[in-house]
């Protein structure tokens, strides 16, 4: 991939995408293409043939998608199937017209079997039932990959799928009703911080940045919004932390910028390097994670010590817990020379400052 060559990153401005970008631009690519929702809506087809006839791009990072945690996924199922089919169809299918020498396309470890053997092959997609609370996003992202391996095996195209375990980051979705476990937990320990100290002002200024409280939420910490109702005073049985299941699911966690340096270290594979890891099966599918995974309990007092909160946690055990287990076997990316090198405590640090630096400077 040469330092002048023509890169396409959708999705530019999310979690994954921002990360490619922050990437590429660090190691010198100069000639990186990028367009807002509002100039290019990816679910148009019509709009996206020109885009590609227009800028005819040499390498793709498709990291544009619908994406969110159990409840977003349980709440806006066809939201999720349609956008994200729409999308992969649209671009996937330009590139190849368009010649694009190589597209990088991501899946998800949740949409593996909900009942998957640990630590999750690539070659267990498929193998059975899908977890239910994510089904339709999980029929749309297997399309994707299927759609990729169909085009590399009846146009002879180098698409490349990769299948990230829990992303974690900067410019991360904070928003409590369509979140992931990690920015969830962020958020929740922080107003709850925030609630113990009677620093009302910082949640508002919260609330304002990253979207709306749920109610359950607000009485969990005491937070009022009526300038008519008074605002609970620092007790111990008035703030706390509330988190969604058991706490006993187990995630592995990887930073989205370990993502981002994996992704361009598969992207630069010579075409010898690619048809020599992937030959006889036209499906260059392949996990990337840490190896790792802790307990969300575990990883809910990981947060809780980088935030620096020492109150109370509530599990609502009445909230679904999603797949119990889902990590992934690395040991085909290791055997090609990458491992992930950002610990999770660190990254979890990083975020933080991020989130607080993105409020308060």
């Amino acid at each position: 991939m040469e330092k002048n060559a023509r890169i396409y990153i959708a999705g530019h401005t999310g979690l994954v995408g921002s990360a490619f970008l922050r990437r590429l631009e660090a190691e010198g690519y100069s000639n990186l293409i990028v367009r807002s929702h509002s100039d290019l809506d990816l679910t148009r087809q019509t709009d996206v043939d020109v885009f590609f006839q227009s800028e005819k791009p040499e390498y793709v990072f498709l990291a544009a998608a619908k994406v969110g945690g159990i409840m977003a996924n349980y709440t806006y199922p066809a939201e999720f199937i349609y956008t994200n089919l729409a999308i992969q169809n649209n671009v996937i299918h330009a590139a190849w017209k368009v010649g694009v020498i190589r597209l990088l396309f991501l899946g998800s470890s949740c949409i593996y079997p909900k009942e998957c053997p640990q630590p999750i092959k690539e070659e267990h997609l498929l193998s059975g039932p899908l977890e239910p609370t994510n089904e339709p996003y999980a029929v749309a992202k297997i399309a994707g990959i299927k759609m990729c391996h169909a085009y590399n095996r009846q146009y002879d195209s180098q698409f490349l799928c990769v299948m990230p375990t829990n992303l974690y980051g900067p410019n991360d979705n904070f928003d409590l009703e369509t979140s992931h476990v990690l920015p969830a937990l962020i958020r929740k320990f922080h107003l709850s911080k925030l609630a113990y100290q009677e620093d009302w002002e910082g949640i508002k200024k919260d609330e304002q940045k990253y979207g709306s409280i749920p109610e359950e939420i607000k009485q969990s910490i005491g937070y009022k919004t009526s300038s008519s109702e008074k605002q609970s005073t620092r007790t111990g049985s008035k703030i706390s932390v509330l988190l969604w299941g058991s706490g006993n699911p187990k995630r592995e966690l990887l930073h989205v910028d370990d993502l981002a340096d994996a992704c361009i270290f598969l992207t630069k594979m010579n075409e010898k390097a690619f048809d020599l890891f992937f030959e006889d099966t036209h499906a260059p599918l392949i996990n990337i994670g840490c190896g790792k995974d802790q307990t969300v309990e575990e990883i809910a007092a990981m947060v809780a010590e980088v935030i620096g909160y020492n109150g109370d946690v509530r599990w609502d055990i009445d909230k679904p817990d999603g797949t119990l287990q889902k990590l992934l076997d690395i040991s085909q990316i290791k055997k090609l020379g990458w491992e992930s090198s950002i610990v999770l405590k660190d990254g979890i640090r990083n975020v933080y400052e991020w989130y607080l630096k993105d409020i308060y400077f």
